[in-house]
């Protein structure tokens, strides 16, 4: 399949029947996708299912796509809606980010260099300093940093997928990322 195909191309080819298609989509945006679900709240052992309930509502509705937007806000919005909606069958609309537990694989934040005990040790404090930051933001403001980091969203998708204005969507990254660069600072 051809690398510089766009995800819209591909997205009207599985609509009409090319499997492979969607296969390249799933490629390309589970992980950000998935990054972007399970830190958006406590979801506990939701999230797969959560994850996995975004993709089924894409299969669902590829009959009725239309390329309107670009294919990743299309997609982020099912996401975010979906979330939303687990959020208020449990009665927590505004829920906030999961928590660290012992069994997070803090060793992947590290990557390589977690030859040195130290080396570990700091990253996994950093990766918790970061957590907390995360869910210090107010709610939307922590999407729209997740959306924009994990998702890769523009801040024009952001706005469209999240129902606000440009100026909103830009001013909502804004403070999240100067709240994150000043709690970052503290912790150094």
């Amino acid at each position: 399949m051809n690398e510089e195909t766009s995800d819209e191309a591909l997205m009207l080819r599985y609509q009409s029947g090319d499997a492979a298609a969607f296969d390249e989509l799933y490629a390309r945006h589970r992980s950000g996708l998935y990054r972007f679900i399970v830190r958006q709240g406590r979801l506990g052992d939701h999230a797969e299912e959560l994850f996995q309930d975004v993709w089924m509502n894409l299969i669902k509705a590829r009959h009725t796509y239309r390329v309107e937007a670009q294919f990743r806000t299309w997609l982020y919005t099912l996401a975010r809606n979906r979330v939303l909606d687990h959020f208020r069958s449990d009665g927590r609309a505004g829920a906030v980010m999961r928590e660290v537990g012992e069994d997070e694989d803090l060793e992947n934040v590290a990557g390589s260099r977690i030859a040195q005990p130290e080396v570990l040790a700091d990253a996994r404090e950093q990766g918790e300093a970061i957590v907390k930051l995360l869910e210090a933001l107010p709610a939307p403001q922590r999407e729209a940093f997740l959306m924009y980091q994990e998702g890769g969203l523009a801040i024009e998708e952001i706005a469209e997928a999240t129902g606000v204005t440009f100026e909103a969507a830009k001013s909502r990254l804004r403070y999240a990322v100067a709240k994150l660069r000043e709690g970052l600072q503290e912790y150094r």
